[in-house]
């Protein structure tokens, strides 16, 4: 499927600038309708460009109808939406196009929203059905038609979401799941109604009837380990506890399917993973601004890590568009160790310095015009902090320009760690700008 633009009113002669955009990803294709020039041209007019309650709530039973099938079938990634009034965005299988794109073009043109909630209803799977109390063999083909181990992880999320533990295997043709409700979702269900309409507790109290399918039983020299269990006892504490993690990201919930702080913290603490396509051949990688894209783009990834860590608003190195020389000769020198770049130092050259002795309170002195390498800002990886990085990284830098590690520039403000490494390296001074 090629990406396709589709105007909404089909009359050649028609003004009406609204239209539908098509285009085909791996797993799914997006339909957005375009509707920013018709907003305009209605705001000029004075009308109110706002979307009806009944719009609204017809594309999301249809966006989200669409989601489930798509994750249903195994996509695992993220999907990006908007929701008007200037855009309209939603996913469809490949099969579904041409109707999502009808059902769209009836609730724009006619305000009639039963196309759209048509395909909602024929996209919706039974996931309440099958997050049932009880056991029970779900079986590819009967129940349920993606492989059994992509069934599976769809379930688990969607058990996750509903505050139940799913209790599910998979075999090689069907899935095995007996969901239970804990005491303490239950508890917060109870406790925050509002938060949960409609929710109703089908699990605790269920009998399962005699009847039920027994479960073949797999690995373990015992069946049932927890047999006469005494159930764990839990206790409320006031703890110290802060939202922000220290590599910068904000604390997620334990329930949270998101791997995006986590992913971030393994790299903020063990360094950055360097891709298998670039040959390195040394210990220090020099990037410059003319450096192949590749280079340049792992500088800015790794350039993320302090500028999260730090709340900075720009990261320090931003130069991915094409290869451009620069009068200061712009730079960052990325230390890899086990595959992974666990230093950073982003700097650049300059002539404009003073004389600065590290002592707090006191004030620069002797300007100096002498050409030098300024530091613009140090990282290394948590992991491997305190172990002398800095330093080495100051080094190479001073040794890449010609100068001693006493001659290089600092940018100020320069943080307490800095000055530390600053003190160890300069005792007697350093050089800032």
């Amino acid at each position: 499927m090629t990406e396709r633009t589709i105007h909404l009113v089909a009359d050649a002669s028609s003004r009406d600038t609204r239209k539908f955009r098509v285009r085909a990803l791996r797993w799914f294709a997006t339909v957005q309708l375009d509707r920013d020039n018709y907003v305009d041209a209605e705001s000029s007019r004075g009308s109110e460009p706002t979307l009806p309650a009944d719009y609204i709530e017809a594309v999301n039973r249809a966006r989200y109808a669409a989601i489930d099938r798509i994750r249903y079938d195994g996509y695992q990634g993220s999907f990006y939406f908007g929701n008007g009034p200037r855009w309209i965005d939603l996913c469809a299988r490949f099969r579904d196009v041409e109707a999502t794109v009808e059902a769209l073009r009836a609730a724009e043109l006619e305000h009639n929203y039963s196309g759209l909630h048509v395909l909602a209803d024929r996209l919706a799977l039974p996931v309440d059905e099958w997050l049932g109390p009880g056991e029970r063999e779900l079986i590819r083909g009967v129940d349920f038609d993606s492989p059994p181990g992509v069934f599976l992880k769809f379930l688990r999320a969607k058990a996750t979401k509903c505050g139940l533990r799913l209790n599910g295997r998979a075999t090689a043709g069907s899935v095995w799941v007996r969901p239970t409700l804990s005491a303490a979702q239950k508890q917060i269900r109870e406790m925050f109604p509002e938060q949960y309409p409609g929710w109703v507790d089908r699990w605790t109290g269920y009998v399962e009837s005699d009847d039920a399918p027994f479960r073949p039983w797999v690995g373990g020299s015992g069946e049932d380990l927890s047999r006469g269990a005494i159930p764990v006892q839990f206790q409320q504490l006031e703890t110290a506890s802060s939202h922000e993690c220290p590599c910068g990201m904000r604390l997620r919930d334990t329930g949270d399917d998101d791997n995006v702080h986590r992913v971030h913290h393994v790299a903020w603490a063990l360094g950055v993973r360097v891709s298998k396509g670039l040959d390195w051949w040394g210990d220090l990688a020099i990037v410059t601004t003319q450096s192949p894209i590749s280079w340049r783009k792992l500088a800015h990834q790794v350039a993320r890590m302090p500028q999260r860590e730090y709340n900075y608003d720009f990261p320090s190195w931003s130069h991915l568009g094409e290869p451009e020389a620069t009068t200061d000769n712009y730079r960052a020198y990325l230390l890899k160790v086990d595959e992974c770049i666990i230093g950073y130092v982003a700097a650049h050259d300059t002539n404009e310095h003073r004389r600065w002795d590290l002592i707090d309170g006191s004030t620069c002195r002797d300007a100096d015009a002498t050409l030098r390498p300024r530091i613009i800002l140090i990282w290394v990886a948590d992991s491997y902090r305190h172990r002398g990085i800095g330093a080495t990284l100051v080094q190479a830098l001073a040794t890449d320009f010609g100068c001693k590690v006493a001659d290089v520039s600092w940018s100020t403000p320069v943080s307490a760690a800095g000055q530390r490494l600053a003190r160890r390296l300069s005792p007697d001074g350093i050089w800032v700008s």
